[in-house]
């Protein structure tokens, strides 16, 4: 009985008007889809390694096309760093002190179409206890104002802006960029026309699979050029805090000759290891030409400026 019940709701979710979708049926399916295989993400990530089909599948339906960036927390960025940035004359030069979220903050100020979802899928999906669950991702862009009502809500500049400032003040980190997996999940089109700025926790998040991916597939996350983590010898008491709470990541921390090293190769720039650090003996390090590169290239993805 139940199966004939979910076989019939996929089926209208899948034959549906478009009229019918900003009604959400398309979304309850996928994202109860989502909940119940959420926990196979890491085995499902693991097969692009062991399989080419099953990585010419998941990279053709979840990933193509993909190019999204990590921006740490700001609360992670080393304070003693400082720049007068301009980029392509949209910043105002000044003396204050930049942070990689100003990037987002930037996009948002040019952006047309803005949607807040009321949950986080991640969150939801792992029954997170320790973030909010009802703290959602930004979608910007012409495609977001397809997204049912239920799921998300249309939002001004200056709600979206709060809204970054209060993942910051939950200890997010954040990703942003194209990402067709959320056009599939909501099935809005065309994909070019939605700008997915993600909230992450260290214990929930999608991307925590990354270690597992396909190089090919893992290489379209990327950190933030020059973005570097480094450890402070002098301060590190071998808690090992940043290794057995596993929340890189990116994999990239390890205990070596009675020392905690980072491979550069394999950190995101996510900035969790360094908020976790109670003897702040992990620093992260970034330039200009970080934040220079990021802007130009996600008007490139997403024309987000534009509204139809």
């Amino acid at each position: 009985m139940k199966n004939n019940i979910l076989y019939g709701v996929i089926k209208k979710g899948l034959t549906m008007k478009d009229e019918d979708r900003r009604k959400g049926y398309y979304e309850d399916v996928t994202t109860f889809l989502v909940g119940k295989t959420f926990h196979t993400r890491f085995f499902l990530s693991r097969l692009t390694k062991k399989s080419k089909i099953a990585k010419k599948i998941i990279d053709t339906i979840l990933f193509k096309d993909d190019e999204v960036y990590v921006l740490p927390n700001k609360n992670a960025v080393n304070k003693t760093i400082t720049a007068n940035i301009e980029i392509n004359q949209s910043f105002e030069k000044d003396d204050s002190e930049f942070v990689p979220t100003e990037i987002i903050k930037e996009v948002i100020k040019q952006a047309e179409d803005i949607v807040i979802m009321h949950k986080c899928l991640c969150r939801t999906s792992s029954n997170c206890q320790d973030y909010p669950q009802d703290f959602g991702c930004i979608f910007i862009g012409p495609s977001s104002k397809k997204i049912a009502s239920k799921y998300g809500r249309s939002a001004t500049r200056e709600e979206a802006l709060e809204h970054v400032e209060k993942a910051d003040e939950l200890g997010l980190s954040h990703v942003i960029g194209r990402n067709k997996i959320d056009s599939v999940w909501m099935n809005v089109r065309p994909k070019e026309g939605l700008l997915t700025i993600c909230h992450c926790c260290p214990c929930c998040c999608l991307w925590r699979v990354i270690p597992d991916l396909d190089d090919e597939i893992s290489d379209k996350i990327k950190r933030l050029e020059d973005v570097e983590v480094h450890t402070i010898n002098d301060k590190c008491r071998l808690c090992e805090k940043c290794i057995t709470d596993n929340i890189c990541f990116g994999d990239a921390i390890s205990l070596e000759d009675g020392k905690i090293t980072i491979d550069q190769n394999k950190c995101v720039g996510c900035g969790h290891c360094v908020k976790s650090c109670k003897f702040d003996a992990l620093e992260l390090h970034y330039s200009q030409k970080s934040v220079d590169s990021i802007v130009n290239r996600i008007g490139e993805l997403v024309d987000y400026k534009k509204s139809n």
